[in-house]
């Protein structure tokens, strides 16, 4: 009974210890992703996502509808890559959710976009991983935008 007792400690802790690693590890990917992001760097921001992403943000028609954009990832990096050395831009995280559930996880984030030290934006990114191994990859990728409010 003790023995049975002890195997099913070492499986709960073990499962939650490799919760706790795949979670930072998920985090990990999108920090990376936001590092080549911030540094305009195509290699970095290609490492973290699949050869098949789904890039997508929810946007607004003139009349105030809603309607889902979808970006060629390709196209998304040549644009950040562009931008002008000169223009300061960050997307500054202000938290992260993360969820798992086997090879799957899900990762909520918060943001505040500043241009140039000026608040231009704000939102919520919605990233959706899978597992390949011991990586974990951005397989999709939808935002929200909003110029008011935003909160702390």
């Amino acid at each position: 009974m003790k023995n049975l007792a002890l195997l099913f400690l070492l499986l709960v802790f073990g499962n939650l210890s490799a919760q706790r690693t795949d979670k930072e590890a998920v985090r990990k990917t999108v920090e990376t992703f936001f590092e080549g992001f911030h540094a305009q760097d195509s290699m970095v921001l290609k490492r973290t996502v699949t050869e098949d992403i789904v890039l997508q943000t929810i946007a607004k028609d003139s009349l105030g509808n809603h309607f889902v954009r979808s970006e060629d990832f390709s196209k998304f990096v040549k644009a950040i890559v562009g931008i002008p050395k000169e223009t300061r831009f960050e997307e500054k995280l202000k938290s992260f959710s993360i969820q798992i559930d086997g090879p799957m996880a899900n990762a909520w984030t918060p943001y505040e976009f500043w241009l140039n030290g000026t608040f231009h934006h704000c939102g919520v990114n919605s990233f959706q991983l899978v597992k390949y191994g011991k990586d974990w990859k951005i397989v999709y990728l939808i935002d929200t935008r909003r110029g008011e409010g935003c909160t702390d």
